[in-house]
């Protein structure tokens, strides 16, 4: 057995010399200091993946050291998981243990939480899943008094739904947000709030000059995360998103939030830079009047891959960009051409997984 714990009296020790290898990074580009925001230090991961390493007719979580992808070690505790998924762990093991049914051939539990209380486990199999597992994984249900989901290859079983319902205080605001299982969320939902905290303090009043009549474009949505608090510094916004699941959640939180001038369609980023710039029309763009919206201000918030070239030219022509990344260095790669055209007036480190080496940052660029 193993316990998944951190030593939190490194945690500001770690986040400076993370802070000091982002400044030396983009000292290039940037005199200013990284505006810090910290995790906190134990129980902020809202969603964890754990195998299902199974030994003597017993099953135990199990995770692999970095490097080592054949040596799973077994864990009792996650302490950087969030509380509510500490709870649950022991619990969803015992009863896995306790019915052949729930732990034959099981070899995955995933839990999905949020800051507001609620959570989704899912339990992957090597098997089929029939009505007697599903008996068995309702009673489960109950006893924890959160939803089961079961997967296995081609098959998803949902007892009683497959998302968990969020809720973010945002400067004196709560939105709601639904969360779909197997979409993107963020992780860590402190930094999560504030990277939209953030986000809404450098958009100003939406455009910069005062009379806040500018639009927003946002790429790459998700399930509208920071594009609906984001919405009301806009006269309008348009988003977009490549995912069916995402879209359909963001079209949803958007109702759920009563925000009216916010649409969002489905097109991968290279699809919308052919559509702005009326390379060929798109029928998903049919209700939607581009020449109608004065863009003042882009978000972007990219995969790991970071802009492609076609992109990176189109954002260059608004006014002010939003750019948040998980990867510094295709941020890096993207600013050798934005800062032609761009100057950076704000700069963020969002310390998403504190104690690896991960960092993710946001930089708002103004036109020269």
């Amino acid at each position: 057995m193993a316990l998944y714990r951190v030593n939190t009296d490194d945690y500001p020790q770690q986040l400076q010399n993370k802070a000091e290898r982002l400044r030396e990074a983009y000292s290039k580009f940037t005199d200013l200091e990284p505006e810090l925001f910290p995790s906190p230090p134990i129980h902020y991961r809202l969603r964890a993946e754990f195998k299902v390493w199974h030994e003597g007719g017993v099953a135990n979580y199990a995770m692999y050291r970095q490097g080592e992808h054949k040596k799973p070690f077994i864990i009792d505790e996650f302490t950087v998981g969030s509380e509510l998924m500490n709870q649950l762990m022991p619990k969803v093991l015992a009863a896995v243990n306790n019915s052949e049914l729930l732990r034959k051939r099981l070899f995955s539990a995933e839990f999905l939480t949020t800051l507001s209380g609620d959570a989704l486990i899912t339990l992957i199999y090597h098997k089929k899943l029939d009505e007697s597992w599903e008996q068995e994984a309702k009673t489960l249900q109950e006893q924890l008094g959160f939803p089961i989901l079961g997967r296995s290859r081609k098959q998803k079983v949902v007892l009683e739904r497959d998302f968990v319902n969020e809720k973010l205080d945002i400067d004196g605001k709560t939105y709601q947000y639904k969360q779909v299982e197997g979409s993107f969320t963020q992780p860590n939902g402190e930094i999560c709030r504030s990277m939209i905290q953030w986000a809404r303090s450098a958009c100003g009043d939406g455009d910069g000059d005062g009379d806040g009549d500018g639009d927003l474009l946002e790429l790459y949505c998700g399930n509208g995360n920071l594009t609906i608090p984001l919405s009301e510094k806009f006269r309008k916004v348009l988003a977009t998103e490549i995912s069916k699941v995402s879209v359909n959640s963001a079209q949803e939180n958007i109702a759920n939030n009563q925000i009216t001038n916010l649409d969002v369609v489905r097109l991968s980023s290279e699809e919308f830079t052919q559509a702005i710039d009326k390379v060929r029309p798109f029928r998903r763009l049919a209700d939607i009047d581009l020449d109608s919206y004065n863009f003042s201000t882009v978000l972007v918030d990219p995969p790991r891959a970071g802009l492609d070239e076609d992109t990176c030219a189109m954002v260059a022509r608004f006014p002010r960009i939003l750019y948040i990344s998980c990867n510094p260095e295709t941020q890096l790669e993207n600013l050798e051409s934005l800062t032609k055209t761009h100057r950076i007036e704000r700069f963020a480190l969002f310390d998403q997984f504190p104690y690896t080496e991960h960092t993710e940052t946001g930089l708002l660029l103004v036109k020269k």
